[in-house]
């Protein structure tokens, strides 16, 4: 049995295109007879708070901090947990703005920990995360893979290889608002990209 992780961060609600990629790529490993445990996060409802000066250092250790920034730490505790406890982290990754969403950034901001998800060393950083991986979900307005203006793919992949996840699979569906046909022919390669990564698994 594989436990996922499931991060919606689209403020589009039911409207979102990444989250209906992400439900039809759950639905397809549950047809090909993969034994799925899925917990959903909806990052656009959690309301998580946002990195600040206080929290940043109540994060690395420090005491003396407020009530809000206490109940920040132990949500980043919680969070935390149910990342290292999963087998795979699902991540809904919309482009807006040429970024990801300001719900993601949150989230990566609360789990990103000095001591707990890496540490440093004489060198380099060393992840803590171990034995997950990673898939993200990613629609785009335009066509944005390859060139200078995909922040979101680079950003991913280094933060979530800061924190020990290097084994990151991307599922892009791009050309959403071009027309006269570019979201019919997105979702269908976001599909035909997510139904291939899939039968690689049961192959």
């Amino acid at each position: 049995m594989n436990k996922i992780l499931v991060l919606k961060s689209s403020i589009m609600g039911n409207n979102s295109q990444t989250n209906t990629l992400i439900d039809t790529y759950l639905t397809e490993r549950q047809l090909k007879g993969l034994n799925d445990e899925v917990e959903i996060r909806d990052l656009a409802k959690l309301n998580l708070p946002v990195l600040n000066n206080e929290l940043f250092n109540s994060m690395r250790g420090v005491t003396d901090f407020s009530e809000k920034a206490f109940n920040a730490v132990a949500l980043s505790d919680k969070l935390i947990a149910e990342l290292k406890g999963s087998d795979i982290v699902v991540i809904g990754a919309p482009m807006y703005n040429l970024n990801v969403p300001t719900q993601l950034k949150n989230w990566f901001d609360l789990v990103t920990r000095a001591g707990v998800t890496f540490k440093y060393t004489e060198t380099y950083p060393m992840g803590l995360v171990e034995g997950v991986r990673a898939v993200v979900v990613s629609s785009r307005g335009g066509i944005h893979l390859g060139q200078e203006t995909d922040a979101v793919t680079p950003y991913l992949k280094s933060v979530l290889g800061l924190i020990g996840i290097t084994d990151v699979e991307f599922i892009y569906a791009e050309g959403m608002d071009m027309k006269p046909d570019g979201q019919k022919q997105g979702i269908a390669n976001a599909n035909a990209n997510a139904n291939a990564k899939i039968a690689s698994l049961i192959a």
